[in-house]
C-alpha cells in the first residue's frame, strides 16, 4: 500500500487547532450583551478578586504535605456534659471508623454551648485506648489542669507517652482574644518543657484561627493572626529553654473550613507557605506543619439544617485537598443543639466517604498547579504576611489584641459580610435563597437557645456569630405568628398577563418572601382587576406583590394597583425594578419593590411587619 503525495496529505499535516481563550472570550461577550466582564469575576473579603477562568499556573506554591504520611486523622467531636454518654460516643465512634477524638472542653473556642469538664476526663476516656486513638484537644481556659488530667490517664494505661497522638490544644493567647484571660505565655514554657520531658511527642499549643472565622474575620486576618499567634508561641517555648528546632514542633496549627472550595483551599495551602517562610527566617529549615481543620461554625444555619451537610461536606472536601492533618466536623444539626447519634454517624461518615470511596488521600496537594486555587493563594499569602508584619510591628499579636486595632478590623469585616447577605449577595442557601418554609424539624439531644446561638452581632468583640442569623430572625417572628394565629403569614401573588410573562417573577418573589416565613399564595389567571380583587380576599393575606414582565406592568399594573389598594391591601409589591414607572405606580398605591440587588433583609422586615399586623 502507497503512502498519500505530499500534496494529499498537506491539508492534515498542521497540528489539531483548539478553542483558545480568545474564542471563549468572544462567546462570553457575546452572551454579556456589551456588559463588561467584570460582572463575572468575584472578590473575597480582602480585596482579592478571581474570575471564571484562571490559566494554569507555571510554578506551584508551597506543597501541601501532610505532617504524616498516608490518609488525614478522622476526628469526632465529643461534648455531651454527660460523661457516660460522652463516653459512649467516643467508643462508638472510634468502632465506626473514626481515627481520633476532638474533646471539646467546656467554654473551649470550639464549644457552642456544651463541653466536657476536666473532673470527667477519666470516665470520658473509659475504655479509650489512648495508644491507638488520635486526641484533639479543645482545651479553654483549663488547658494546664486538662493536660494534667491526660498525663495521668496515659501514666494508669501503662503506656509510653511517645507512642500516644495527643494535640493538647492549649492557647493563653486566644483566651485573651475572647476575653477570657490576660495574655500570659509563661506557664505554656514550663507545660511544654514538662511534656517534653515525659516524652510526649505530639504538639503542646495551639495557634487557633477559628477564633477570626467565627468572629467574622477574612481569610488572611485569619491567617494573619494564626502566623502572630505562632510566632508568639515560639518566643515563650524558646525563652523557657527549648530549642527552636523542639519548639516549633509543639506548636499546633488551627483553621476554619468553610464551604468556599477556592478560598478553604487556598488558605490552608498558604499557611504552610507562610510558616515555611517564618521557620526559614527562624534559621530552620522549614518541615511540615501540623494543621487540624474543623468545618465553620458561622456557615451553619437552624433553618433547614439539612443543608448543613453539603456545606460540611464541601469543607470536609476542601481541607483533605488542601492537606489538613485532622479534620472535626460540626454536625447539621450543631447550631440547633446537641447532636444525636444520628447527625453524629453523618458527620462522621462525611470524612470517611471522601477518605475510602472519593480516595482524597491518595493524591499529595491534588490542587498544586491550579490557575485558581495558586493565584488566589499567592495573592493571600502576600496580604496575610503583610498584616502579620503590621502586628509584629505593633509589638505583637498580644499588644494588638490588648488595644483592640484586630477585632476593629474583624468588625468591619463582618460588618460588610451582613451587608451583602441582606442583600443577597453573599447567597446561604435554605436561609436567604431557596427557603424551605414547611421543613421538618430536626432533633437534638439538648436544644440550645436561639440566643446562645445567635451570638450578640452588634458586639465589638472576637464573639462567635452565625452569619445566617439575622434572616432566621425574620423566620422566628413569623414562626412565632403562627403558634398565635395558627396559620402562617401570606401575601398575594397577582400574576398578570400570560403565564410566559409572570411565571420568572413569580418564582422569584415566592423565593423573596419565604425567606422570611412568609406563604407565597399564588393567583388564578387574572384578566381585569376584579379578578385581582376577588383572588385577594379569598387568600387571605394582607399584602400583594405584582409579579409579570416589564411590559405588562405599563399596561395593567396601576390599574390593579389601585383596585387592590382600594379594596384594602395593607401593602402592595410590585416584583422588579419599576424604572420610569415608579411615580406612576406609587401614585397608584404600589408601596415597596422587591428586584435583584435590593436590600432584602430591610424590605422584608417591612413586609413581615404589615403581614403580621392587625387588620
Amino acid at each position: 500500500m502507497t503512502g498519500p503525495t505530499d500534496t494529499a496529505f498537506a491539508p492534515f499535516a498542521a497540528p489539531f487547532a483548539g478553542p483558545g481563550e480568545g474564542e471563549w472570550h468572544a462567546l462570553v461577550e457575546k452572551v454579556l450583551k456589551g456588559k463588561s466582564f467584570d460582572k463575572l469575576v468575584s472578590h473575597t473579603a480582602d480585596g482579592i478578586a478571581y474570575g471564571p477562568l484562571m490559566p494554569r499556573a507555571t510554578q506551584s506554591g508551597c506543597r501541601a504535605l501532610r505532617a504524616d504520611h498516608g490518609p488525614w486523622r478522622v476526628m469526632v467531636r465529643i461534648e455531651h456534659p454527660d460523661a457516660d454518654i460522652a463516653n459512649a460516643q467516643a467508643l462508638d465512634a472510634l468502632l465506626n471508623g473514626a481515627t481520633g477524638l476532638h474533646l471539646v472542653m467546656a467554654g473551649a473556642a470550639g464549644a457552642h454551648g456544651f463541653g466536657l469538664s476536666t473532673d470527667d476526663l477519666p470516665r470520658v476516656l473509659k475504655d479509650v485506648d489512648l495508644a491507638g486513638a488520635a486526641l484533639e484537644i479543645d482545651a479553654g481556659a483549663d488547658g494546664e489542669a486538662v493536660a494534667k488530667a491526660l498525663v495521668k490517664l496515659v501514666a494508669e494505661q501503662g503506656l509510653e507517652p511517645s507512642l500516644t497522638r495527643i494535640a493538647f490544644g492549649i492557647d493563653p493567647i486566644g483566651l485573651t482574644a475572647r476575653g477570657q484571660a490576660t495574655s500570659n505565655t509563661h506557664s505554656l514554657g514550663r507545660l511544654a518543657s514538662d511534656l517534653v520531658a515525659r516524652g510526649f511527642r505530639g504538639t503542646v499549643s495551639v495557634a487557633d484561627g477559628r477564633i477570626i472565622h467565627q468572629a467574622g474575620g477574612s481569610e488572611a486576618q485569619e491567617l494573619a493572626y494564626v502566623l502572630g499567634t505562632g510566632i508568639a508561641y515560639l518566643r515563650a517555648l524558646e525563652a523557657a529553654g527549648l530549642d527552636l528546632e523542639t519548639a516549633r514542633r509543639l506548636i499546633g496549627f488551627r483553621l476554619a473550613a468553610d464551604a468556599d472550595e477556592f478560598l478553604t483551599i487556598a488558605k490552608l495551602r498558604a499557611l504552610r507557605s507562610l510558616w515555611g517562610q517564618i521557620e526559614s527566617a527562624c534559621g530552620l529549615e522549614p518541615r511540615p506543619l501540623y494543621l487540624h481543620a474543623e468545618t465553620a461554625w458561622r456557615m451553619m444555619t437552624r433553618r433547614d439544617p439539612w443543608v448543613n451537610v453539603l456545606r460540611t461536606t464541601t469543607a470536609v472536601f476542601s481541607a483533605a485537598v488542601a492537606g489538613a492533618d485532622a479534620i472535626s466536623v460540626l454536625p447539621h444539626t450543631q447550631a440547633l443543639g446537641l447532636p444525636d447519634q444520628e447527625a453524629q454517624r453523618l458527620a462522621r461518615n462525611a470524612q470517611l466517604v471522601l477518605m475510602e470511596e472519593s480516595n482524597l488521600a491518595k493524591v499529595d496537594d491534588p490542587a498544586a498547579g491550579s490557575g485558581a486555587f495558586e493565584e488566589i493563594g499567592a495573592a493571600l499569602t502576600q496580604k496575610a504576611w503583610a498584616l502579620m508584619q503590621e502586628i509584629e510591628g505593633d509589638g505583637g499579636i498580644a499588644a494588638v489584641l490588648a488595644s483592640g486595632r484586630l477585632c476593629q478590623a474583624v468588625v468591619q469585616v463582618r460588618a460588610q459580610r451582613f451587608k451583602n447577605i441582606a442583600r443577597r449577595r453573599e447567597q446561604i442557601t435554605g436561609t436567604n435563597e431557596f427557603p424551605n418554609i414547611h421543613e421538618a424539624s430536626a432533633h437534638v439531644l439538648m436544644p440550645l437557645s436561639a440566643d446562645a446561638a445567635s451570638g450578640d452581632l452588634a458586639a465589638d468583640t472576637l464573639a462567635p456569630i452565625r452569619l445566617a442569623v439575622p434572616f432566621e430572625q425574620l423566620r422566628d417572628t413569623a414562626e412565632a405568628f403562627r403558634a398565635s394565629h395558627g396559620q402562617t403569614p401570606k401575601i398575594f401573588l397577582a400574576t398578570l398577563g400570560s403565564v410566559a410573562a409572570f411565571t420568572a417573577r413569580a418564582t422569584w418573589a415566592r423565593n423573596f418572601f419565604e425567606t422570611a416565613g412568609i406563604e407565597a399564595i399564588a393567583s388564578p389567571l387574572l384578566t381585569q382587576a376584579a379578578d385581582a380583587v376577588r383572588a385577594l380576599v379569598d387568600s387571605g393575606a394582607q399584602i400583594v406583590c405584582l409579579c409579570s414582565s416589564d411590559t405588562v406592568y405599563a399596561e395593567q399594573a396601576a390599574t390593579v394597583a389601585t383596585a387592590l389598594t382600594q379594596a384594602g391591601a395593607q401593602q402592595i409589591w410590585l416584583a422588579g425594578h419599576p424604572g420610569a414607572l415608579e411615580d406612576e405606580l406609587r401614585a397608584a398605591g404600589v408601596t415597596d419593590f422587591a428586584f435583584a440587588g435590593c436590600d432584602a433583609l430591610a424590605a422584608l422586615t417591612r413586609a413581615l411587619a404589615a403581614a403580621t399586623s392587625p387588620k
